[in-house]
């Protein structure tokens, strides 16, 4: 799921941080989102285990006031060594709960 948020001024990390986020390792690759920047990668842990997660890549758009965010739900960890596949959800009731309260938060 895909959609963008205004950051009322604040920074990605602490935008992210205030929804309950930390950074899930260091900048992947330059934003496809046209910021031209990294795309950055956030999680949020549910139960209290690693699995399931709501996890973000996130990268700053061109005006660098906005923000698009990818998210998804990863169910579990990887089937297989070595690969990176795993079972994440791209729709549905819980992405779109968590979309909008991020999207609460950027007003």
């Amino acid at each position: 799921m895909k959609f963008s948020i205004n950051l009322s001024g604040k920074t990605l990390y602490t935008f992210m941080r205030e929804c309950g986020y930390a950074p899930a390792f260091a900048p992947r690759k330059p934003a496809a989102a046209g910021g031209g920047g990294q795309e950055l990668a956030f999680h949020r842990f549910l139960a209290g285990r690693f699995y399931p997660k709501f996890h973000a890549y996130c990268a700053l758009a061109k005006d660098s006031k906005t923000a698009i965010i990818n998210l998804h739900l990863d169910q579990r960890r990887p089937s297989y060594k070595g690969l990176h596949a795993h079972n994440a959800e791209h729709e549905g009731p819980l992405l779109d709960d968590e979309a909008v309260r991020i999207k609460t938060r950027s007003r």
